[in-house]
């Protein structure tokens, strides 16, 4: 069974509003990410909320998803990683043999780079995934559950980060087709970026 993490719990101060929100071709951000996944092959999503966790949850209504509040949000990431991470049952019957987490305010990820990433992961003896492009590594993050413990009680100052480098000999980089594993979203024109990336996606041959 592959789980996949949404971290969507963030304040979005940057952005000046709630950018999970913010309209995104037919729907909003987080929906749109989140119908990305439940076309992909993951078996089931989380999604970690926090800041406005109301109006993210109203946002998604309709969506077979389980939602996981996040009191401590304003902590960081990586409390809403071990927050999804705790609400997983336990390996074994319906439990994760691998976990992807994914960002929220990441609407150029696709259902396509999604189940690229996890037959390579699911193909090959490594128990960490990440996409790199341009030698950069971006999101989405995989890993064997067996970690989960060891990110619950480890890398509070780094994050998952540190995963990837306490296990360097576990990780397997996966060369991303496009750009589009580092591009989350933060500021205004970062938002301007993506709709005019999925206007050109959208207007291209066969689509």
């Amino acid at each position: 069974m592959i789980y996949a993490i949404v971290l969507a719990a963030g304040e979005s101060r940057r952005m000046r509003t709630q950018k999970l929100l913010l309209p995104f071709g037919s729907t909003n951000v987080i929906a749109h990410v989140v119908n990305q996944l439940m076309r992909s092959v993951v078996d089931k999503t989380l999604v970690v909320v926090g800041h406005e966790a109301d109006k993210v949850v109203k946002a998604l209504s309709g969506q077979a998803v389980t939602i996981v509040e996040n009191p401590d949000y304003a902590s960081g990431m990586l409390s809403s990683v071990r927050c999804g991470l705790r609400a997983l049952p336990p390996q074994g019957h319906a439990g994760p043999d691998a976990v992807l987490v994914a960002l929220g305010d990441q609407p150029a990820i696709t259902t396509s780079l999604v189940d690229y990433l996890i037959q390579a992961f699911i193909g090959n003896s490594k128990g960490i995934a990440v996409p790199v492009f341009d030698g950069k590594r971006g999101h989405p993050l995989l890993f064997a559950a067996h970690y989960r413990d060891e990110i619950l009680t480890h890398y509070g100052d780094v994050g998952l980060r540190g995963l990837l480098h306490a296990h360097t000999d576990d990780v397997l980089e996966l060369t991303a087709p496009t750009g589009a594993v580092l591009s989350d979203m933060d500021y205004p024109e970062e938002y301007r970026r993506e709709l005019a990336a999925l206007e050109e996606r959208n207007a291209a041959p066969g689509t």
